[in-house]
């Protein structure tokens, strides 16, 4: 997936994306979430995965940090409230 701000109003968009997700995966999987943020939304983003291992790394600058999550999904859906989720953040970016 390219980075992207997330569509959050675009009912086919996650709909195509769904029925990628299903096409591409056999549930349960362990799957790789990854988000560029303002290091301001870094705890919004805590948050959202705050019963999960979180790994963090800053850019060069540090205004922005890339967090990456592996993460046991039971199938499509919870991928999407996740994105949907971590859409709301201000400035968020998923990779």
């Amino acid at each position: 997936m390219a980075p992207q701000k997330l569509p959050l109003s675009d009912p086919n968009w996650w709909s195509n994306f769904k029925q990628l997700l299903d096409d591409n995966n056999e549930w349960p999987v362990h799957y790789l979430f990854k988000f560029i943020v303002p290091k301001a939304g870094l705890g919004e983003l805590e948050t959202i995965f705050k019963d999960h291992s979180i790994d963090v790394k800053a850019s060069s600058k540090g205004n922005y940090l890339s967090l990456t999550m592996h993460i046991r999904v039971e199938n499509s859906d919870e991928v999407i409230a996740i994105y949907r989720a971590a859409g709301e953040v201000d400035g968020v970016i998923a990779l």
